[in-house]
């Protein structure tokens, strides 16, 4: 059922509905073809977790096409819920302005301030329909959202997921471009002949470039000016010569020894890649804090403006603490030794991250990014939608310090944290999947597959009646069920334990 004076599709000129359809449908196919061929050019470059990520992106966007299906199917139906007048007086985002008995009729409750052309005529969204707001005024109540208030929503929730993706990829090019700067030290250090036989001459501990920056002493004291010094250390140099150089050592020297010429900092770069499939996703945690962000959002609060300081204060945090970590390797180093033969070689372990659990550090950044691009999709969403003046942007002395801190939190992420998280998330006590290119992660997935199936012939071949010794397969082949096992988990980074032996590639 129409409104009166809206013309339904039944008198709409078949012209305008086949040229409405021809741009709707060219635009979606056209972004479609983009993706498509972005997907064929990261596969045909060999870069798997980048391409994995481009489908996680899809995925987004199919959740994205089920939301606004269920918003536009749905529209009839929450408009004709009806509440209470005294409900949809609290907790408003904006103080409702007196209305005279007429146009009270058209109040509505949550997000419904009508946007205005410059002609100062109101902009109808969605189809109108007869669950207007006088549905549940001639009952003596208000709507549980009106037509518009469900459009602007609508909008809100695209708007920030596609925010959310582009701060992503900005994040991951900018800092992927500060990690590619060091590949100049990975170059030079392959170019040296590495011999384990020769006689190196000895070396004092506290001279060395790594420890020298970063020892404070023992006790309570130097435990405090190490964490300052971590917390001001993020801001600059995040990472040396001399840091890169010594951990790098300490993981081949931990996980790959008889191969001192493993090239780390490629593998560094395609575990960079594999995270980047987890943190470009919105997962289920992050939809219940846009929830709550909505429910607090109630005029005189300022919640937009207290939320800023979350991932400011979270990015502050895994920043000291990534620097804190080299420095605990430092002062396990320091504290053992006065003088060592060679090189120093540092002991990666998960002892060193927060609940010994390196993954946490990842997560922490997936939220850091997500909650800033929620701010600033929220700021430019309310600039566009309802303009600067509106009473929901808040005033100006709130407006510059978010906007501020956004764009601060963005360029530290990228510039700082995230280059630093990629070479620090290294130092615990697994590897990840990442160590073996991409062909001998399924050579390993394969062989693990017909090693089972082997194993399985021979025990139904014994009989269940035959007792004896349980089988443990070789070192390789629980290695490459794990890296199976790992590889199988959606939306986790996998992480491999060493067995007996160990090793990587080139």
């Amino acid at each position: 059922m129409a409104v009166a004076g809206e013309t339904t599709l039944e008198y709409t000129p078949t012209w305008v509905v086949a040229a409405v359809c021809t741009v709707i449908v060219s635009i979606s196919l056209g972004a479609e073809r983009i993706l498509h061929y972005a997907g064929k050019y990261l596969k045909k470059k060999d870069q798997k977790p980048l391409y994995e990520a481009l489908l996680k992106i899809k995925e987004e966007l199919m959740l994205l096409g089920f939301i606004s299906l269920l918003l536009t199917v749905f529209q009839d139906t929450i408009a004709k819920i009806c509440i209470p007048k005294r409900y949809s007086d609290d907790w408003l985002p904006c103080k409702k302005k007196k209305e005279d008995s007429s146009s009270s009729e058209e109040s509505t409750s949550h997000f419904q301030t009508f946007y205005h052309f410059t002609s100062g005529g109101a902009r109808r969204l969605l189809a109108e329909h007869s669950a207007s707001p006088s549905y549940c005024a001639k009952r003596g109540k208000d709507p549980l959202l009106s037509t518009t208030a469900l459009h602007h929503l609508h909008i809100f929730i695209f708007v920030l997921a596609v925010v959310h993706v582009i701060f992503c990829v900005l994040t991951i090019i900018f800092g992927g471009a500060k990690i590619r700067q060091w590949k100049h030290w990975e170059d030079a250090i392959s170019k040296k002949e590495y011999d384990p036989e020769e006689v190196l001459k000895f070396t004092n501990v506290r001279e060395h470039d790594f420890i020298k920056d970063r020892y404070r002493g023992v006790g309570k004291i130097g435990n405090l000016r190490g964490w300052v010094r971590s917390f001001f250390k993020q801001f600059y140099a995040s990472v040396t010569r001399s840091d890169y150089v010594t951990m790098r050592m300490g993981f081949i020297m931990t996980h790959c020894r008889g191969n001192p010429k493993f090239n780390f900092h490629k593998y560094m770069i395609r575990a960079l890649e594999a995270d980047f499939k987890r943190v470009v996703g919105i997962s289920w945690y992050l939809w219940i804090f846009v929830v709550v962000f909505l429910l607090l959002n109630v005029k005189g609060w300022h919640a937009y403006f207290w939320i800023a300081f979350i991932p400011f204060i979270l990015l502050l945090l895994v920043g000291t603490k990534l620097e804190h970590v080299t420095t605990q390797l430092a002062h396990e180093v320091a504290e053992k030794h006065v003088a060592i033969e060679g090189d120093l070689v540092v002991r990666p372990s998960d002892d060193h991250f927060w609940f010994h659990r390196p993954q946490i550090v990842l997560f922490l950044i997936q939220i850091i990014l997500f909650q800033n691009s929620f701010e600033l999709a929220f700021f430019f969403w309310i600039w566009v939608q309802y303009g600067f003046d509106s009473c929901i942007m808040g005033q100006l002395g709130f407006i510059i310090p978010r906007l501020f801190i956004g764009a601060f939190v963005q360029f530290l992420c990228s510039y700082s944290t995230l280059p630093l998280y990629a070479i620090v998330a290294q130092m615990g006590s697994s590897f990840k999947r990442s160590i073996f290119e991409e062909h001998i992660q399924h050579g390993l997935v394969e062989w693990a597959h017909k090693a089972k199936l082997k194993t399985g012939f021979k025990k139904n071949a014994n009989g269940p009646s035959q007792v004896g010794p349980k089988e443990v397969p070789p070192p390789a082949v629980q290695l490459a069920e794990v890296v199976k096992e790992s590889a199988e988990e959606k939306g986790n980074v996998g992480e491999i334990h060493p067995a007996t032996g160990s090793g990587g590639s080139k």
